[in-house]
């Protein structure tokens, strides 16, 4: 199963990143699969630590993805790092091994501690939309435009139809990015 979470990690020199990723459970592990390169696989192989906040702010997915990475954090209770002041709830954790690869190689950690912050009262169509657009746009050096085009005008019905503030910022900020690195693949 992957879960669609944020990333927090630190570097041995204390800064603090912000990255959302989907990460894979297997059984009681937490794998992590970074890009190579990846400022989060750097701070979790220097540190041996990692944070998961699970959020429904979806605003905090595409501001990471398009450059807002400045969120609220809290310090964590057994380990050096740092989860969203908002998180639903936190996972702490610590790394086991690395299984080594050219592109992405996996970081299965444990749970050292978690936490319950507040109850998840269910995503809506929008946010669900908006998370799908950010995964996308994650993408788009690997995906054909008609692809991506297509996935946003389907996505964007569900936006219509449930959006509230937050997911229409959100989505904004992802359209405008995605415009962005349009305009910059067909300039000469």
């Amino acid at each position: 199963m992957i879960q669609e979470t944020i990333v927090t990690s630190i570097s041995a020199s204390g800064s603090v990143h912000i990255a959302p990723m989907g990460v894979h459970i297997e059984n009681d592990s937490f794998v992590i699969l970074p890009f190579k390169p990846s400022r989060t696989l750097d701070n979790i192989l220097e540190t041996g630590h990692a944070v998961l906040s699970h959020c429904d702010d979806v605003r905090i997915f595409a501001g990471c993805l398009t450059g807002r990475r400045d969120w609220p954090l809290r310090a964590c209770e057994h380990i050096e790092g740092f989860y969203l002041t908002n998180a639903l709830a936190h996972v702490e954790l610590g790394l086991l091994r690395r299984e080594d690869d050219p592109v992405r190689p996996r970081l299965v950690c444990k749970a050292v501690h978690s936490a319950m912050h507040r109850p998840f009262q269910g995503f809506n169509r929008a946010q669900f939309a908006v998370l799908e657009a950010a995964i996308l746009f994650s993408r788009l050096d690997r995906l054909p435009w008609e692809k991506i085009q297509g996935e946003l005008d389907y996505l964007a019905i569900a936006l219509e139809k449930c959006a509230g503030e937050r997911e229409l910022e959100a989505w904004s900020w992802l359209l405008n990015a995605i415009e962005e690195h349009k305009q910059a693949r067909v300039a000469p």
